[in-house]
């Protein structure tokens, strides 16, 4: 789908997150769980126990350890039994929901507790904190949840219960450094925990985003980057070589007219600077050819917004591609292909109604034209409509039976929906196939690349590491296939140095691909190298062609950096390989 973070050449669907769950064998939907992406502890083998709200009061903290200093015969009456008694009673009053008067017990709890008995002590914080929790005085939970944290640094609930208040007051990276011990003190079993931090990282990295991408500098991606995203498309004007689409009139085939014609059109010297791949050249000269209201205005709106769109600046392309929807007597393939890039524009903004009305225009101006059909697939899998997607796909091959991308893109979605849906029977028929789409088609790489996917997700290794050799044999520049192989190896062989060696070797191929960063980013956190993680991080932030992966990106690199305070405050350490 076209898009102003085009689609990664070796993901085809604009999944590559869905893919790479998959593809290393591990949940990565959650923000946080998202830089644990190798952990091979034991939590994994545990995952479900623990998964209730924390809502209730304690009875204590360590029973065994304060029941060595407690006296417990009946005559007896020393200040941490009436300290006990009273935080009975206060329990009591809370399942009764008089919340003022358990306040009132447990707070008598804590001024009779001695000093010593912290275990205790911090018991009575929390619990007077969780009844302050139901009446949402947060200032007051964040207050007793510290009296209980600062008395048991390691207290599961103070921390979390602390956690959910500084969300509530807006102190997201506060919250953000409690959730995160409780997660990794949990070992990343406890849904609620994680669900916390998967959405206090949303809004840290959203807000971040919002203000860094407002503010970046414009950065052309790597030509090969460009040269895929125009080669998914096939009834695109603009991306047809000069004499496919210009020289259109009957009177411009001697060659000097044709060359006064090129040498006055600044569209058509743009267009000869994107066959050079002088694609910095482009938007300048599309510009001056608007600015002239030359013949090729339609054409110059939609290239500078194609490429405003390229370098992320989705706010200066849409009033291009407005223009250029809306023109009286453009050319209709020019308007459906506006309509294709605005509608993929605000699938990355979140906005999929929107994105769908304009593919459904597209499809009704335009109802012959495959990129429709093959783009709006490509939306379809996005909303998990498959079968609709799968229906677009057949349209696209209808029109262009020889849509090698639009055959392999039908298996995947086939196989999403088989796999998925634990449906052994119809996997098997996706992956047959994908055979058939490699026989017929054994130059397109986009289909052993997602062959490969599937292969390892049917941990058939070896021959996924033979698509994946197939894709770097047609397509050498393309990174993207270094990234997916070097996760192979991390899968099939736990071979870390060969994984690292591979994705070191697409950031040199090109070092504008962030995906590389990320991954690269991902691992080293897993190593235990989180500031080299969150270099990685940056580097990929910097390199972010929306403000929604930017925001992704943002949560990466914030995960791994509460993880190193946590570290620093509780000498607490994910598992690393």
């Amino acid at each position: 789908m076209a898009a102003s973070k085009p689609v990664e050449p070796q993901s085809g669907t604009g999944l590559p997150r869905w893919q790479l769950a998959l593809l290393v064998g591990a949940p990565i939907a959650l923000g946080l769980g998202a830089v644990y992406l190798w952990s091979r502890c034991r939590a994994n083998e545990k995952r479900g126990k623990g998964e209730g709200e924390r809502k209730a009061p304690e009875g204590s903290a360590s029973p065994a350890a304060s029941a060595g200093l407690r006296s417990t015969g009946p005559g007896v009456n020393t200040p941490l039994d009436r300290a006990q008694s009273a935080k009975s009673k206060g329990n009591k009053y809370f399942k009764a929901g008089k919340y003022d008067n358990a306040i009132q017990c447990y707070t008598e709890a804590i001024n009779l507790c001695p000093k010593d008995q912290k275990s205790d002590l911090s018991t009575f914080y929390q619990n007077r904190a969780a009844a302050y929790e139901q009446q949402m005085r947060w200032a007051e939970v964040v207050q007793d949840c510290s009296q209980a944290v600062e008395l048991n640094p390691r207290y599961v609930k103070a921390l979390f219960r602390r956690a959910k208040a500084l969300e509530k007051l807006d102190s997201r990276k506060e919250c953000l450094e409690d959730v995160t011990a409780v997660c990794i003190l949990e070992a990343f079993q406890n849904q609620q925990s994680m669900l916390l931090a998967d959405r206090v990282l949303k809004q840290l990295g959203k807000e971040k985003a919002k203000e860094k991408y407002k503010n970046r500098e414009p950065l052309m991606p790597s030509p090969q980057f460009i040269k895929s995203y125009f080669s998914s498309f096939t009834d695109d004007i603009i991306s047809q070589p000069l004499q496919k689409g210009e020289k259109k009139d009957e009177d411009k085939d001697k060659e000097g007219e044709a060359a006064e014609v090129t040498e006055s059109s600044s569209y058509l010297k743009a267009k000869q600077y994107m066959e050079e791949e002088n694609y910095d050249k482009i938007i300048s000269e599309c510009t001056k050819e608007v600015e002239s209201q030359g013949r090729y205005t339609a054409e110059a709106l939609l290239l500078r917004a194609t490429f405003y769109l390229l370098i992320g600046n989705a706010t200066a392309a849409q009033p291009d591609l407005d223009r250029v929807i809306n023109m009286q007597d453009a050319n209709v393939k020019l308007q459906a292909n506006a309509l294709i890039k605005r509608g993929s524009m605000y699938m990355q903004q979140q906005q999929p109604h929107l994105s769908t009305q304009d593919f459904n225009s597209a499809a009704e101006i335009d109802s012959h034209n495959a990129d429709v059909y093959h783009h709006r697939g490509q939306l379809k899998i996005l909303l998990d409509q498959v079968e609709e997607a799968v229906g677009d796909f057949d349209a696209c091959i209808k029109l262009r039976p020889d849509s090698a991308l639009a055959q392999a893109q039908k298996c995947f979605a086939l196989y999403r929906q088989a796999y998925t849906g634990n449906n052994p029977a119809q996997v098997q028929t996706a992956m047959n196939g994908f055979e058939d789409v490699i026989k017929r088609f054994p130059k397109c790489a986009e289909g052993y690349a997602l062959y490969a996917q599937a292969l390892t997700d049917q941990q058939q290794f070896g021959k996924a590491d033979e698509m994946y050799d197939k894709c770097i044999e047609l397509e050498p520049d393309n990174a993207t296939t270094y990234v997916h192989k070097g996760l192979l190896q991390l899968q099939w062989k736990q071979d870390l140095d060969l994984g690292l060696e591979l994705i070191s070797k697409a950031i040199e191929i090109d070092n504008k691909c962030d995906f590389a960063y990320e991954t690269m980013g991902t691992i080293e956190v897993q190593r235990g190298n989180l500031d080299k993680a969150i270099d990685m991080f940056n580097k990929a932030i910097n390199l972010a062609k929306s403000e929604m992966e930017m925001a992704h990106l943002y949560s990466l690199c914030d995960a791994a950096y509460a993880q190193t305070e946590v570290a620093r405050k509780y000498g607490l350490k994910p598992p690393t390989l």
